[in-house]
């Protein structure tokens, strides 16, 4: 059996009618997960997945004593990472990113001099952008229910708004005015972040900011092809409701209602609005479903709005992007971080061609010394030389038919069957 591109083999002991409704169930979840794919965002998303591989790889080169990491060491950190296969063959296929030499029989990798260039620009530029990262942190402080947040879950998420690593110790301590850590049991994994002061400047929406610009009344902006009719009028109807801020405190509103509801998709609109790709993990923005009230099943939430949001499993990971963000493949406003990352990327798939083109040359090589490329080049002549009589010979015979006579007797002979 077949569903949602998965296929599925299930077989019961017992098939008797009462198994079908557990079934039904079944499917029926699993097919909330389809939906109508977008060629564009899946190929930002595939072209980003190469780059967030090679980001990790260099955080942990720069993690390791005086940037140098051993071979073997990396490819213990491939499980990780999600990867198959061996690690020196994934180094060696981005030159211009990765640096691998051999040293007394062991083999290892540091950044090139163009790499570390770039991580220096990136960590210069992350000292600028820090008034913004601060701004970004106090937004996702005010959305929450209780105004604090679990460290270890926003750390799973810190690189989509572009945090740095370092962020509790570089940026919190720094703003106590605004922030303080807070961890009333002493463990670890429930230290929190708090919001000690609102900011009513801040607590204005992206959708709210560009109504302000426009003169309009805030409202969702809907990119669907217009041939989606019914997909048009639910959208519509969704939109004809007056705008709830996630900045307003969600405690009145009842759970399945449809002001929680709007108040939800704004939420999730102002979560991707702060990333820097305008994507997330939806596995990682369940895990802040209690702070910040989103629906149990957020998954049917952000499918029941395919104007607003996109749901990809590229890469078996599930992640909601925000249409609006993107004119095709491309991100619309880049944020300067973004910038920098991209040519990160233009690194690698310079790296990546070079790497090619070397694997190309290698090959052809080593067909020559089999002889293989002059053979196959002798028989492609051979054949050539063969077929061009051929073929002026059938023009002439074409050429020939334009001549009434000739066409005539041409007929005669096709029409006739006794003339043999």
């Amino acid at each position: 059996m077949a569903v949602g591109g998965t296929r599925l083999t299930m077989k019961f002991r017992n098939p008797k009618i009462s198994s079908i409704p557990s079934l039904y169930c079944f499917l029926r979840n699993f097919s909330l997960w389809s939906m109508k794919k977008d060629p564009d965002l899946e190929s930002a998303l595939s072209r980003n997945r190469r780059w967030i591989v090679n980001n990790q790889i260099k955080n942990i080169i720069l993690r390791c004593p005086n940037q140098v990491a051993t071979v073997p060491f990396i490819q213990k950190k491939f499980k990780t990472l999600d990867l198959q296969g061996k690690a020196l063959n994934w180094l060696m296929k981005y030159p211009c990113c990765f640096e691998v030499y051999r040293e007394n029989d062991d083999q290892y990798c540091r950044l090139t001099k163009r790499m570390i260039s770039l991580v220096d620009e990136e960590e210069s530029l992350k000292d600028q952008q820090e008034p913004v990262f601060v701004e970004r942190l106090a937004k996702l402080l005010m959305m929450s229910s209780h105004h604090k947040l679990n460290v270890v879950k926003l750390n799973e998420l810190n690189r989509n708004f572009g945090f740095p690593d370092d962020y509790l110790v570089r940026i919190v301590p720094k703003y106590s005015d605004m922030f303080r850590i807070v961890n009333h049991s002493g463990r670890r994994n429930s230290m929190e972040i708090e919001l000690v002061s609102w900011n009513h400047t801040l607590a204005i929406s992206a959708i709210e900011s560009r109504a302000r610009e426009q003169q309009t009344e805030p409202c969702f902006s809907c990119s669907l092809p217009l041939s989606w009719v019914k997909s048009w009028e639910r959208f519509n109807e969704f939109n004809g409701t007056p705008y709830i801020s996630p900045y307003i405190d969600a405690g009145g509103f009842l759970e399945g209602s449809k002001e929680m509801e709007k108040r939800a998709v704004g939420l999730v609109h102002e979560l991707l609005s702060l990333t820097l790709w305008k994507k997330a993990s939806i596995v990682k923005l369940e895990h802040f479903r209690r702070e910040f009230r989103l629906p149990e099943r957020l998954n049917v939430l952000l499918l029941k709005h395919p104007g607003i949001f996109y749901v990809s499993n590229k890469y078996q990971i599930y992640t909601v992007v925000l249409r609006e963000g993107y004119y095709g493949s491309e991100l619309i406003n880049k944020d300067p971080l973004v910038v920098v990352k991209e040519k990160f990327g233009e690194l690698m798939q310079e790296g990546l061609h070079e790497y090619n083109r070397r694997r190309h040359l290698l090959n052809l090589d080593k067909k020559r010394k089999r002889g293989m490329v002059l053979a196959r080049s002798q028989k492609r002549e051979e054949r050539n030389i063969g077929e061009t009589p051929e073929q002026d010979d059938h023009a002439g015979q074409m050429g020939a038919l334009f001549d009434p006579e000739e066409r005539k007797r041409f007929y005669k002979v096709l029409i006739d069957e006794d003339i043999s």
